[in-house]
């Protein structure tokens, strides 16, 4: 059994032929799924799809990008529902900034003040933490050494910064997708066989970077697979063992 660990399942994409891609996915032996909270918009569709389907759980969350809209009031009924399994995916980005210094400045702030609300509240829930870390590694490490809580967490797409390594005592876990299979991705390639086997998990972030040879296509949850055969390769570990490592770790994280 494969878990997808974070999937967009309630983006537009998927609107149209949902119970193919999940009897796609289910084909390969992938048989949980974890909808990310990251659009305030989407959340209800999220929750629909969770109560609908047995295989679907979701986290609640705000997406750096959309710091701005962040209001945990109009969140906390959702946080309660039986299939909410964390809070996220949250985080720091700082890939897409303002020009000028004062407002590069003001979304830093504003980034990181929506963060730190949300790991507290995943701290007062005692749920893990979906973290989104993109071009924010010293802020992203310093905001979850001083606030988060033993539940940990998460963290999305690893980024292959080792620094970040060093949150595995914390009870951090470590999301891997399809970037492992890119050709460009050396560095992760690298710093892979450093991270600790009972801190990895498998996700594919679908609809969004999609593991060779489907690049270009669509990504969906079925193509776990393929990173983790990626993963075995690289882990000098069997398919099976991968499958089960994996499986064993999201279940450990996410309680179900």
């Amino acid at each position: 059994m494969l878990i997808d660990t974070h999937c967009h399942l309630d983006d537009d994409r998927y609107e149209d032929d949902i119970e193919q891609v999940l009897e796609n996915a289910r084909e390969k032996g992938v048989e949980k799924f974890i909808i990310p909270g990251a659009d305030p918009k989407t959340l209800q569709r999220a929750v629909d799809l969770a109560e609908r389907y047995e295989s679907i759980y979701f986290a609640v969350g705000v997406h750096p990008y959309d710091a701005g809209e962040y209001d945990r009031t109009s969140m906390e009924p959702y946080v309660t529902h039986p299939k909410c399994v964390a809070i996220g995916e949250c985080g720091l980005d700082y890939f897409r900034l303002p020009e000028s210094e004062d407002e590069i400045d003001k979304e830093k702030k504003l980034q990181k003040e929506v963060f730190i609300d949300q790991i507290l509240w995943a701290k007062e829930l005692q749920k893990p933490l979906i973290v989104h870390v993109r071009e924010s590694t010293p802020d992203c490490l310093a905001l979850l050494d001083e606030y988060a809580g033993e539940e940990g967490g998460v963290l999305h797409c690893y980024n292959a910064d080792e620094s970040l390594l060093k949150l595995a005592k914390k009870n951090f876990y470590y999301g891997i997708g399809g970037v492992l299979t890119f050709k460009n991705a050396r560095k992760l390639i690298n710093v892979y066989p450093k991270i600790p086997q009972d801190k990895l998990v498998i996700e594919t972030d679908a609809p969004y970077l999609t593991p060779h040879p489907h690049r270009g296509e669509r990504n969906e949850p079925s193509y776990t697979t393929l990173v983790a055969d990626k993963m075995a390769e690289l882990s000098l570990l069997s398919r099976e063992e991968i499958e089960t490592l994996s499986t064993e770790n999201a279940q450990r994280l996410f309680r179900f």
